[in-house]
Parts: C-alpha cells; structure tokens; sequence
C-alpha cells in the first residue's frame, strides 16, 4: 500500500533519534502511520506483517520518504505473530540489526465482522491468537530478549470493546485480554523500567479498513459519534508516539481511548423490538409463602 506522501508531526525533529522501535502490522493504516512518524523523527524501525507483498511495497514507499540527512532507518520482516518461532526470529533479527530495542508497538492483528453465534470455533480461534496471544508472545519475547535488562515502552493498540462489541465478540474478548494484560505486565515489570500502556481507537478511517469493511458501516458511524465524523490514522499515532516520548514517562498501565468521546455515546447495533423480557413484582410472584403461611411449589420455585 502506497504511504502518505505528505508526512509531519506535532513533536519536536529527531525525538526519537537513537532510538529503536518494532512496529507490527507497520505496513498498513494505522501502523504505517506510526511508522511514518517515528521515521520523521529519526527512530530506527523494523515493521512486521505476514504479507510479504504487501509489506515490502509498503516499506519501499517510506524508505523513499527517509530524508537523505535523517538517522532513520526501515527494515521489514514477515513474520505472523501467532507462531511463536516467528515471534522470537522478530525480536533477535531486530536486536541483532539495530544493536537494541526501545519500543515494541503491538498494532498487528485483525478480526472479522459476525454475531456471535455464526462465528465458528475455527474463526474464533484465529482471531484470540492473532489479537491475544499474538501481542502476548511480542510482549513477551520483546522483555525477555532486552527490556528486561535494558528497560523500554510497549504499545498495545486495543478496540474500543469498553461496552461489550457486538458484532465483533471475538476481538471484543481479545482486545478486553490485552487491556487486562497491560494492566498486569505494567506492574510485573516496572522494576525493570518497562512502560506498558495500551491505545483504543475508536472509528478511524483508513483505505486499508475501508477495502476489509463494508462502506456503509463507515457511513453509518459517522451519524452514531459525537464529532460526525471518522478519526484519522494520524490522530492514533500522534497518542502512540506521546506515550512512547519522555513526556509519558510517569504514566504506565493506562489505556488511552482515541475516540471523541464515542466509547460514551451511541452504540451501532440495533436491538428489534421484542416482548421476551418479563418484568418481576412482588405481586405476581408466586415463589414466597402464601397468605396462609404455606410454602408455594410452583414450578419456577423448583427449577432455582
């Protein structure tokens, strides 16, 4: 996928010179939009994806975007997070490159739009393994191989699930894992001088999303959000890289929702009218004693 050809940010140049980061999923809407930035900010990055193709177009893209005079650097590597093999390869490859690793930004995953009761276990399963164990195994391997003596940032890009999603029960259960998830790493290595923070987009817009979605949901959210419109890939990344810079340095197991406000809001799925919930009263309860004193033995009485 062609990078944007116009790149900027609102941090100061070269914040990120000397630095290290891995970007999973960096080829393609919102990771290609963290990588661009890094890049533009003198970070040296490796980004990884399972397609191949697509990621190394993608790279050529931004490598061209590199000014002559800059520190960054771009290297690119396939590797599908759900293999833990692969997992280890990403970190020693990227380690052994570049001599360190400050970063890891955990944006690789994906999901598919169902009910949940048509998802099968087949489909349910790739899509834990990829958003759960996936960024686990990154996690993971990213402390065990250096920031556990080195120290470091991890990014978690999550979903806005803060209401159950559905539609989406399997990346909703996933994503709500890894909240869980940065919460715990952030404490269980904090002596080690690792920051573990997540980000949750709400709708963002991206030709990626937009080709892997229907267009009408892109339409329809844009009349259920507060701003009546759609996030950009840039206004995710400008949160990423605040929290990977010094300015977030006391903020650690916090997710950041990037949203407007739409995890308050309006929620897209659209209940029928129905009649299948029953109200309880004391009046026409007939599970308690009865006037005389007796015990009643209803059958609802029995089956609690």
């Amino acid at each position: 996928m062609a990078a944007s050809t116009k790149i900027s940010s609102i941090f100061r140049p070269n914040l990120f010179k000397g630095k290290v980061a891995i970007v999973t999923g960096g080829g393609t809407g919102i990771g290609q939009a963290i990588t661009q930035e890094l890049l533009f900010l003198g970070c040296k990055v490796m980004i990884a994806s399972r397609n191949m193709e697509r990621l190394s177009e993608s790279a050529e893209s931004m490598k061209l975007q590199i000014k002559p005079n800059s520190a960054a650097q771009l290297e690119h590597m396939q590797c599908n997070i759900r293999k833990e093999e692969q997992v280890k390869d990403l970190i020693s490859t990227t380690v052994k490159k570049f001599g360190k690793l400050d970063f890891l930004v955990n944006n690789g995953g994906g999901q598919f739009p169902s009910p949940a009761a048509d998802i099968r276990l087949k489909g349910w399963n790739a899509v834990i393994e990829t958003n759960l164990t996936g960024t686990f195994l990154c996690c993971r391997e990213a402390y065990n191989q250096w920031m556990k003596e080195n120290g470091g940032v991890i990014i978690n890009i999550i979903a806005d699930m803060w209401r159950g999603f559905p539609s989406m029960s399997h990346t909703g259960a996933a994503r709500a894992g890894v909240d869980n998830l940065t919460k715990t790493m952030a404490i269980e290595w904090a002596d080690k001088g690792v920051r573990v923070n997540a980000v949750a987009p709400g709708p963002i817009y991206s030709e990626t999303a937009a080709a892997n979605y229907k267009t009408d949901i892109y339409i329809n959210l844009k009349y259920v959000h507060p701003t009546k419109r759609m996030g950009t890939v840039h206004e995710v990344s400008a949160s990423v890289l605040f929290l990977l810079s010094p300015a977030a340095s006391f903020i650690s197991g916090e997710t950041v929702k990037v949203d407007a406000g739409s995890s308050l809001y309006a929620n897209m799925w659209t209940i029928p009218d129905h009649k299948k919930s029953i109200p309880y009263t004391w009046a026409t309860d007939d599970t308690g004693d009865n006037d005389d004193g007796s015990s009643s033995s209803s059958s609802t009485k029995s089956k609690l």
